[in-house]
């Protein structure tokens, strides 16, 4: 085969940590690192919520105590972020069941559910968030 019939196939090669500045990741492949980082902070939570759950259920004493403890400020950040990571987790959740059931499978479709994804649980976050910190 000669020089000239040969096609040159493009190289890839992986992305440095130093280069991820540069490379611009798609909506879908933001909600699908977001999906993943939300499940991590569930997941590493959980046992600190759960404790948490079975000492406020001990005595009132405790209630009132831990009452006044998640009425501070960052307690209340860390609460905001655990939250978050639950309603992004449940609606990155819900596109993916419709993923699996061959909806939102178009380049399109993805772009517009992932987006909407990120829209409904920033959204949900926000009114967390005011309900949290006592705007009504």
């Amino acid at each position: 085969m000669s020089e000239a019939a040969k096609k040159v196939r493009p190289q890839y090669s992986n992305i440095h940590i130093t280069q991820l500045y540069h490379y611009r990741l798609p909506a879908a492949g933001i909600v699908s690192i977001l999906h993943r980082i939300s499940g991590a902070l569930m997941f590493l939570l959980l046992p600190f919520t759960l404790y948490l759950l079975e000492r406020s259920l001990t005595s009132e004493s405790t209630y009132e105590y831990l009452h006044g403890f998640a009425s501070q400020w960052f307690v209340k950040l860390i609460i905001l972020a655990l939250s978050w990571a639950y309603l992004h987790h449940f609606t990155a959740g819900i596109r993916h069941l419709f993923m699996d059931m061959h909806y939102l499978l178009s380049k399109e479709g993805s772009r517009n559910s992932a987006i909407t994804v990120l829209a409904i649980s920033l959204f949900l976050t926000l009114l967390v968030a005011l309900k949290l910190f006592g705007v009504f």
